[in-house]
């Protein structure tokens, strides 16, 4: 019989897909709150440049700032719009990753599939993922950046569904799909990054005599969290600006970038290195440690 890859691409191509969004809708509802601190953080110093003291500081401050003026369930904000993009492009960047790393490949190949193909299956699937769940990306963002309210104010966005058409209502269908160029440059290159890493990384261990386990899945999935934030941080960064801009501060993608770097720095690029990890790590230890037992339990029973 064929051999699997360190992925395990024996199960069925919709039971990929399934297990693929499965896994990356639970990542989500698990790291979220990192995620909302995350975008808090990161849209605070676009807008508090030698102003007051920031309101919000460091990773655990920022989440118990939001829980304490806004209530626990803050820190969920964006979940429906969350696991909407997980289930659209969670599925499809991971589902479809074995598939095209295999048509990249040939079907004769045999033994281990070279990195650069790998990089590059990560890079088209991320790309064609996103292409498709991008407003819900934005819709996740604009959710997430809404803060406490003043009494009386009713909330921009009353539900995700709402808002998708709240925003093609007011700004255009168009709209929907704002930062395409910062999400599509993002997303493939952190789903190259995340997906070839993870490959590469449990491809070594499991040469290395270590056996298809948790122990291995843990290691391989912190590993892609830390390779993706480092590949990613700046894309990330620019992309949390550009799509919370409501206030025109930045024609563009590569607008964004000049302006952060003139006036902040290189360093603003790796701004929220941390809770960024943080993120990164814990969903991808989440997701693939979730996804290799769902792909256990699904070839067990022949699905």
């Amino acid at each position: 019989p064929p051999q699997a890859s360190a992925m395990g691409d024996r199960t069925s191509f919709v039971g990929n897909l399934a297990a693929s969004a499965f896994s990356a809708s639970f990542a989500e509802a698990c790291t979220i709150p990192i995620d909302t601190a995350k975008v808090r953080l990161q849209l605070q110093g676009a807008a508090a440049k030698g102003g007051p003291k920031p309101k919000y500081s460091g990773m655990v401050g920022t989440m118990a700032t939001v829980a304490k003026e806004e209530g626990v369930g803050a820190l969920w904000k964006g979940i429906t719009p969350g696991i909407h993009r997980q289930i659209l492009f969670g599925g499809l960047r991971i589902g479809l990753y074995e598939p095209i790393k295999n048509l990249y490949v040939g079907k004769d190949h045999v033994g281990d599939v070279p990195l650069h193909l790998k990089i590059a299956a990560g890079m088209t699937t991320g790309g064609l993922g996103i292409a498709v769940a991008s407003p819900t990306d934005l819709v996740k963002v604009r959710m997430q950046a809404e803060g406490k309210l003043p009494a009386g104010v009713p909330k921009k966005y009353p539900s995700a569904f709402a808002a998708y058409g709240i925003i093609a209502k007011q700004e255009g269908v168009a709209a929907l799909w704002t930062g395409l160029t910062p999400n599509v440059a993002r997303n493939s290159v952190i789903n190259a990054a995340e997906l070839a890493s993870y490959d590469q990384v449990k491809s070594s261990l499991l040469a290395a005599g270590m056996e298809d386990g948790i122990p291995t899945h843990l290691l391989s999935g912190l590993g892609a969290g830390f390779v993706a934030t480092c590949v990613g941080s700046p894309v990330d960064v620019v992309k949390s600006r550009v799509m919370g801009d409501s206030a025109g501060l930045y024609r563009g993608f590569f607008d964004c970038v000049v302006k952060t770097a003139r006036n902040e720095g290189v360093g603003a690029f790796y701004k929220g290195f941390v809770p960024n990890f943080g993120r990164l790590g814990s969903w991808n230890v989440v997701m693939f440690l979730t996804l290799e037992q769902v792909k256990k339990a699904m070839r067990e029973r022949d699905l």
